[in-house]
């Protein structure tokens, strides 16, 4: 996190995201200014409270985009949520309090995998064990184990030395089409809970309820030795595992680096006198989601969770409403805004072939694990981006997504004909994206339904 300044995490950001630059200097500082409040004497630091950001623009510009490479970049729990799938307490519908539930879960998640990571070897052994155990089980009259130093009787002579050998085979893969019978530990549920609009947490909640009063019970199953090592592997990795230390830094990693990006936020902004039918539940998803940002304690199956320090990014178009339409208290709780730019034929130039993960970059890569080789011309690229921005400005504007479309559209032959192509190379210029687009392009009701 030291090497982070928010030059570097722009700089980092740059590498997947077209302009917005105002957008990646916002979230950098934010970013930083975590890594600054840790370094302050304990009595300050909870005093120092995240800016959070509000920001404004089209759909298909890379707002949601923004916040998730940043998340990935720190490393932190990020979730993201949409404001308008949350209702107001006592409605149908889910509480503004699973978000940080979720956020919760998504941590414990990573923390879980990373420690799975540190004792892979070990699991590996020790299910690398099992499965020979259970490939080669020993003979019953010798099931104990000589002592230090007493010399193996022939019967386990010989058994070690098959033992040996199908490790070996075991270890290059030549066993793993061989069914075997291995047990493995579940817990039993009496009963499953069908779950409702709303009834989520719950099910959950009730679930592991009953999951900690039935008894794991062993199970025998007859799987492909590949899987049954997927499964032995899991099983050792979660006995080594201490998940009382996994939960409790879980916890305290949502509480310090969490990230909850709220999308739609503009759907719950109630228009400039507006104060009755759905414009109250509104108002009131508002009124819920106030304690979460303002800082409050949300009971988790796994502890209490605060949320003083959770860093929220909200989002929206903002079309038929505005920002100073959120309720006053919510809005001083988002004290960054940020206006993101709609996007240029420049704009859409760039994202084709700049990043790392650009368009043109993913067609070439996908096309070659079939064996064809596909070249597209800087014309042609000039081209598709010509098409996408124009089809955005005839009909609605859903940013970078177009170009997907218009890609897809393009290469529709290619993709389903690459199987039957095997050393093929496919040249596009600006004449073969003419040829299968420009009709299209034209028709207006057309490029409606299909673009």
């Amino acid at each position: 996190m030291d090497s982070l300044t928010p030059r570097a995490i722009v700089r980092e950001l740059d590498k997947f995201i077209i302009g917005q630059d105002r957008a990646k200097r916002a979230v950098a500082i934010a970013l930083r200014n975590r890594w600054r409040r840790q370094q302050l004497p304990e009595g300050l630091r909870e005093e120092v409270l995240p800016k959070n950001i509000i920001m404004i623009g089209p759909t298909g510009v890379g707002k949601t985009e923004v916040a998730r490479r940043l998340a990935r970049l720190a490393d932190a729990p990020f979730v993201k949520v949409e404001a308008s799938k949350f209702t107001e307490v006592g409605y149908v519908g889910r509480d503004v309090e699973s978000m940080i539930r979720d956020l919760a879960e998504i941590s414990i998640g990573m923390v879980r995998t990373r420690e799975m990571e540190v004792v892979r070897a070990r699991a590996g052994a020790a299910a690398e064990d099992r499965l020979l155990d259970a490939l080669l089980p020993r003979p019953r009259s010798h099931t104990s184990k000589p002592l230090e130093g007493e010399p193996l009787a022939k019967d386990d002579s010989s058994y070690d030395e098959t033992r040996q050998k199908l490790r070996k085979q075991l270890r290059e893969g030549r066993l793993d089409e061989r069914m075997v019978d291995v047990e493995v530990r579940e817990k039993q549920m009496p009963f499953g809970v069908v779950s409702g609009m709303g009834m989520d947490d719950i099910e959950i909640n009730l679930k592991e309820m009953l999951g900690n009063i039935m008894p794991e019970r062993p199970r025998r199953k007859k799987v492909r030795v590949a899987e049954a090592r997927v499964m032995l592997e899991a099983e050792e990795a979660a006995r080594m595992i201490d998940m009382e230390a996994v939960t409790k830094e879980a916890i305290a990693r949502t509480e310090q680096l969490g990230i909850v990006f709220i999308d739609e936020i503009d759907k719950v902004a109630t228009r400039s006198g507006g104060s009755h039918g759905p414009d109250v539940s509104r108002e009131g998803v508002q009124r819920d989601l106030l304690p979460i940002v303002e800082g409050s304690t949300v009971t988790t199956k796994h502890g209490p969770v605060r949320t003083d320090h959770i860093l929220f990014i909200a989002a929206g178009a903002f079309h038929m409403t505005k920002p100073s339409d959120l309720i006053p208290e919510l809005q001083g709780r988002f004290p960054i805004r940020v206006e993101l730019d709609s996007l240029e034929k420049a704009d859409f130039i760039r994202i084709l072939t700049e990043p790392d993960n650009a368009l043109v970059t993913q067609y070439v890569a996908l096309l070659r694990t079939e064996e064809v080789e596909l070249e597209v011309l800087e014309e042609a690229v000039d081209e598709i981006a010509g098409i996408a921005f124009a089809v955005n400005e005839k009909n609605q504007n859903i940013g970078a997504r177009r170009l997907h479309t218009v890609m897809e559209k393009l290469l529709e032959d290619v993709s389903f004909e690459a199987p039957e192509m095997h050393g093929v190379s496919v040249r596009v210029d600006r004449t073969y994206v003419l040829q299968r687009l420009g009709d299209v392009v034209k028709d207006e009701d057309l490029s409606k339904y299909i673009l």
